[in-house]
């Protein structure tokens, strides 16, 4: 057996099954073994991801592939490249910080953040810059980071940017002209804002992710190669992708989620038609152009700003790829979590009726109207989750969005009656 072939099959078995986003030996052993990998030059991409299959590989063993993959494509670009790396903080308070004792969920984040850039830049054409912006967060996470980065030499710090939110506003003209206070925003405020500074400070493109280590930034080659070797302006993470690596912690929702894709999917038809299904995930790749141009008329400020920078690139006719990438759920401090799901779903849908008839996108108007109509707050949708409608008991993910499966009309009725049981059922006997 060829040398490199028994070595990787070695550090295979000797692979972890668990990956612990808490844990700092965790985010070591991966990068020890992603570097063991990358010298055995003899195997290809191809040839270590077949090996994942064969031998049903570990979990860090599939991680640390997807990282040799990134790293050799940060290796592989000529041109010199400068990147922002932008993320949102709200309530990253303990996220931020390590784990300890009284802090069980501390992912020690930004450091990570930076090593992980560190690791997958160093010695290549691709020059970063992290963006860690403070939307209003109750719990000063702008000073703790501020107080990570002074750990850091001079030429680490000038390569890590704190902003607050509150502090650029208000403004009476650029990309958040219409955002009164940090108060407003939720998440799509912040984003903006680094995205705003990443681009006077003159970077050639903008990836954004969360604050906390779901995503592995050691991953950034995946999202380069498109824009490097192909000038694609548009790079989404999709983690249903066959070839991507998904850890999910829990299932945050009811059955009724399928409900409220079915309606998504009819509002965003345009996004979700062209094969896009994975449109929240915080891994996402601009080119400066066409940055530029989505900022010049954002349409919200808030978790659905994804789905309004998706149609404005396609009103712009701005192709979009999509990539493969490795995602663990991060869910103990998620804000998702703390604000109630249904409140989160309710920001989507609603972010995406507004976003659809603002970049005159393809879109089913007629649920658009039932879900404007009918949907008033996250209380509705609390109605909703717990409960399948009979026409989407056996519905595929695929079938989600066919009105042939269930009509806007239908989707109406059920909410309708949902509305009536509740009503019935808090009547005072």
């Amino acid at each position: 057996m060829d040398t490199s072939l028994s070595t990787a099959i070695e550090l295979l078995n000797k692979s972890n099954e668990k990956f612990d986003l808490t844990e700092p030996q965790h985010q070591q052993s991966l990068l020890r073994l992603a570097d063991r990998l990358l010298q055995l030059d003899k195997l290809s991409n191809q040839d270590l991801k077949d090996l994942s299959i064969q031998f049903n590989a570990p979990l860090e063993f599939k991680l640390a592939v997807k990282l040799v993959e990134s790293r050799r494509e940060t290796q592989s670009i000529c041109q010199p490249i400068k990147i922002g790396v932008v993320f949102a903080m709200w309530g990253e308070h303990n996220r931020l910080n390590p784990k300890s004792a009284d802090n069980l969920h501390g992912e020690d984040s930004l450091r990570t953040k930076v090593e992980q850039l560190q690791w997958v830049t160093n010695g290549t054409n691709v020059d970063w810059t992290l963006y860690a912006v403070d939307d209003g967060c109750p719990h000063g996470s702008a000073e703790i980071a501020r107080s990570i980065k002074q750990t850091y030499d001079a030429g680490i710090r000038a390569k890590i940017k704190v902003l607050k939110l509150e502090d650029a506003l208000p403004v009476a003209s650029g990309a958040l002209r219409n955002l009164a206070s940090a108060d407003d925003s939720r998440k799509g405020g912040a984003i903006i804002l680094g995205c705003e500074q990443s681009l006077e400070d003159g970077v050639d493109a903008v990836l954004y992710t969360d604050a906390d280590n779901s995503v592995h930034l050691g991953q950034i080659g995946l999202a380069l190669a498109p824009y490097s070797r192909d000038g694609k302006q548009v790079v989404l993470g999709n983690r249903k992708h066959p070839d991507s690596i998904l850890v999910k912690q829990e299932e945050r929702w009811g059955v009724g989620i399928k409900t409220l894709r079915h309606m998504q999917r009819m509002i965003g038809a345009q996004i979700f038609d062209s094969g896009i299904k994975d449109t929240q995930a915080a891994f996402k790749l601009y080119g400066r152009d066409i940055l530029q141009k989505i900022l010049e008329n954002p349409t919200v400020f808030d978790f659905s700003f994804d789905t309004d920078w998706i149609f404005a690139a396609m009103e712009f006719n701005q192709p979009i790829v999509t990539v493969p990438f490795a995602f663990i759920d991060s869910a103990a401090e998620s804000a998702s979590v703390a604000q109630g799901p249904m409140t989160t779903w309710y920001v989507l849908l609603d972010g995406l009726v507004k976003a659809a008839k603002a970049r005159g996108g393809s879109y089913s108007e007629e649920m658009a109207d039932v879900f404007t109509r009918e949907i008033n707050s996250h209380k509705d949708l609390e109605l909703l989750i717990d409960v399948l409608p009979p026409e989407l008991a056996s519905a595929r993910d695929s079938d989600l969005g066919n009105p042939k499966i269930m009509s806007p009309q239908s989707v109406q009725h059920w909410i309708s009656s949902a509305k009536s049981l509740n009503a019935r059922a808090s009547a005072p006997a």
